[in-house]
């Protein structure tokens, strides 16, 4: 039974020295080790041993174990530092390489204008609201003082849906939706996609983006009109903005104005860009019509309002020179790169 423990031992020692395999390894362990190995089989024979054959049998063959598991252990520990040194070859990053800067987003020129535009109005006590750009001929025209056959209408190229379901061509439809829902006070804008049926060039698009603003209280005047959009033009464009208001006609504001913005490359004194006139058209303002507020369920006798309509596009080339609309749709990063 000796010569079988050294034989178990020296058979051990031989598979573990050529073992490069944590799954060997443990084969190998319970191979000799295991309930049903080699050693555990030797063991269950002592019975058949002399009392004075059993203890040393039995220290020998714990002796046996002792060094199979010990050299078990040294194995295990050098295959699993080879094995973690072969991943840090294989993971190993060459500091010396050049590095790759990442890219970083930044906000679309339209983007990055509109929450100027926001961040000016939230601190004049405004509120941002939304609509449907799918809207009924109802809030996009009647509404708003411009019945079927009103001549307005053939002003804006409207995209139909049916006869009274289309894409809507301004968002005034939601100041509507909101004198509805709310009572004055009210201090809006509402910012949002719209949609004409105009051909593509520089200056137009079937697709852009207009921020109408709302305010109704008592006493509102046409000083407050001129002073807020005042306001806006200096936080865009700088302190030493200048608009003007010129007479105009809409059917939804009485008294109307067109809003002209003081020319940013001549300062007023006349140029190619703003045909010599020294400003530049900029947007529709006026008082909210009386109709309108009534039909709004507003008493035109106790609160007053005015409304405006900003086109997007249109001041984001003025903030930023742009001389071309269709540059802000084409996804050029040659382009969007330069803001």
């Amino acid at each position: 039974m000796k010569e079988q423990l050294k034989s178990i031992e020296e058979r051990a020692k031989s598979e573990l020295s050529k073992v490069s395999d944590i799954k060997l390894l443990d084969e190998i362990r319970v191979r000799f080790l295991g309930k049903k190995g080699e050693l555990t089989g030797i063991l269950k024979q002592m019975g058949k041993l002399s009392a004075e054959e059993r203890p040393v049998i039995g220290q020998l063959a714990n002796t046996v174990r002792a060094d199979i598991e010990s050299a078990i252990a040294e194995k295990q520990a050098l295959i699993k530092s080879a094995l973690a040194e072969e991943k840090l070859k294989s993971e190993r990053i060459d500091v010396t390489l050049p590095g790759r800067t990442p890219k970083v987003g930044r906000p679309h020129p339209l983007n990055a204008v509109l929450e100027e535009v926001e961040e000016v109005f939230l601190g004049m006590g405004f509120d941002i609201v939304e609509g449907p750009e799918v809207e009924s001929d109802y809030y996009c025209f009647e509404a708003l003082n411009m019945p079927k056959h009103h001549p307005a209408r053939d002003t804006q190229d409207t995209f139909y849906i049916n006869e009274n379901v289309l894409l809507r061509t301004q968002t005034s439809s939601v100041q509507i939706r909101t004198m509805e829902k709310m009572k004055p006070p009210i201090r809006i804008i509402s910012p949002g996609r719209v949609y004409r049926s105009d051909a593509v060039d520089a200056t137009h698009s079937p697709i852009f983006h207009q921020i109408e603003g709302l305010v109704i209280d008592k006493g509102v005047t046409m000083a407050d009109l001129k002073g807020t959009l005042e306001l806006l033009m200096k936080r865009l464009y700088g302190e030493d903005t200048q608009i003007r208001l010129r007479p105009h006609h809409f059917p939804y504001t009485e008294p109307s104005a067109e809003v002209d913005l003081m020319c940013f490359n001549c300062h007023g004194k006349g140029c190619s860009m703003c045909k010599q006139e020294g400003y530049v058209e900029l947007l529709g303002a006026g008082m909210v019509h009386p109709k309108v507020l009534a039909d709004c369920g507003i008493d035109p006798e106790v609160y007053s309002g005015f409304a405006f309509g900003i086109g997007l596009e249109r001041i984001t080339m003025g903030r930023y020179n742009i001389n071309d609309m269709r540059l802000l749709y084409e996804n050029d990063m040659r382009f969007l790169e330069q803001f």
